[in-house]
């Protein structure tokens, strides 16, 4: 048997489960995106009835730390304060920086 029609008898079959597994993998991420989507607004319908209110939270150190030219310690500061990842933060202090 020639090497290459060796080759094509293992690396077809491999080639046809992974394009199955990436596509089935995207369909369960789409899943749990519409899933997380439904609960959230199932969750905020249960605390606007409860009139419970989820308050800002307190960003004081991250303006000081804007205040002293101290960007990364006020994006470090702000991951602290709301549990957002690291481009979500740095986002959300970029956008403090240009407002007034």
């Amino acid at each position: 048997m020639d090497p290459i029609d060796i080759i094509s008898v293992f690396t077809l079959p491999l080639l046809a489960f992974l394009l199955i597994e990436a596509a089935t993998a995207a369909k369960r991420q789409r899943d749990t995106v519409a899933r997380i989507a439904r609960i959230d607004r199932k969750l905020q319908l249960v605390l606007t009835h409860l009139g419970v209110t989820d308050p800002e939270p307190e960003l004081a150190e991250v303006r000081e730390h804007l205040r002293n030219g101290r960007t990364v310690a006020a994006v470090r500061a702000y991951r602290q304060a709301t549990g957002e990842g690291l481009l979500a933060a740095k986002q959300a202090v970029d956008r403090m920086t240009t407002q007034p």
